[in-house]
């Protein structure tokens, strides 16, 4: 009985406060960070910014080995549903390709076929719907894994980092990942002006 009275009384209590005050909690980065994993970019400058990047689901390994000034490659050919064609590039960096055609587990094994030690998918296609969402890269039910880590990126991110790339004449990127958020505050988090967030 006495148990019944507390709950009573904590219900009534709560209502109370709700009717007579506002609560503000704030906003943390571990709030933001909700599993993600950041990476930044180093160079070129026209890109230094902090990025997110949702981890696959099921397949592949973690993001827990920091890689620090680790080339970001575009794939070749984009999609990287084939064997890819720019291996010398790609060995020993982060592959980033675009989204389609074949599953996620494919392409992720295309890059570390080629000898990437983590791959990054994007949405290239503007029209797209999920263009401006973050996907949950799932497994493609088939008896193979990979053993590299793999996430994906919002397609603002990727079709803008593509661009620049691609007007500076620069093969790569260099990028620190994973970038350690977890004592920034939000507003100090050097996130690209493009994005709202």
């Amino acid at each position: 009985m006495l148990i019944v009275w507390l709950v009573i009384a904590s219900i009534l209590s709560i209502r109370c406060i709700r009717a007579t005050t506002t609560i503000s909690i704030p906003i943390t980065t571990q709030d933001i960070i909700a599993g993600d994993v950041f990476f930044e970019i180093i160079s070129p400058q026209d890109l230094e910014y902090t990025y997110r990047l949702r981890p696959a689901k099921d397949f592949g390994v973690t993001f827990s080995e920091k890689f620090e000034g680790v080339p970001l490659v575009l794939t070749d050919p984009p999609g990287a549903c084939q064997k890819l064609r720019n291996t010398r590039d790609l060995h020993g960096s982060i592959a980033l390709m675009d989204r389609g055609e074949c599953s996620f587990l494919s392409k992720t094994l295309q890059a570390e076929m080629a000898g990437a030690v983590g791959a990054i998918i994007t949405e290239y296609n503007p029209n797209s719907p999920e263009f401006d969402h973050y996907i949950e890269m799932i497994h493609d039910n088939s008896n193979r894994d990979a053993s590299i880590p793999a996430g994906f990126l919002l397609g603002k991110n990727g079709v803008i980092i593509r661009s620049t790339l691609q007007r500076l004449k620069r093969v790569h990127a260099l990028i620190n990942i994973p970038v350690n958020l977890t004592f920034t505050p939000p507003s100090k988090i050097n996130h690209p002006p493009w994005l709202g967030w």
